[in-house]
């Protein structure tokens, strides 16, 4: 079994997304960034792309990333802070 970890994704309205994962892929203006569980501490930008998600049951969930926003990753929990809602694909 997969190691899983936690993952919020909100805009300034809402919270679009909340669960257990065990792996990220997002876009930043450095090319795509990719976390698994006991990822090191990471604050980076996020821009526009497809944001993957694994989720702990296995399936995958691909968000379509429209604007800019925040990635943060402590302690098995990563945040997106995106500055409008991503388009589920």
């Amino acid at each position: 079994m997969e190691k899983i970890f936690n993952l919020n994704i909100f805009t300034p309205d809402s919270l679009v997304y909340s669960g257990k994962i065990v792996a990220l892929v997002a876009p930043s203006s450095k090319g795509y960034l990719g976390a698994l569980t006991n990822h090191d501490n990471l604050i980076s930008d996020i821009s526009r792309g497809k944001i993957t998600l694994k989720e702990a049951d296995g399936s995958i969930k691909v968000f379509n990333s429209r604007g800019k926003g925040f990635l943060e990753i402590s302690q098995n929990n990563a945040e997106l802070l995106l500055d409008s809602p991503p388009a589920p694909q």
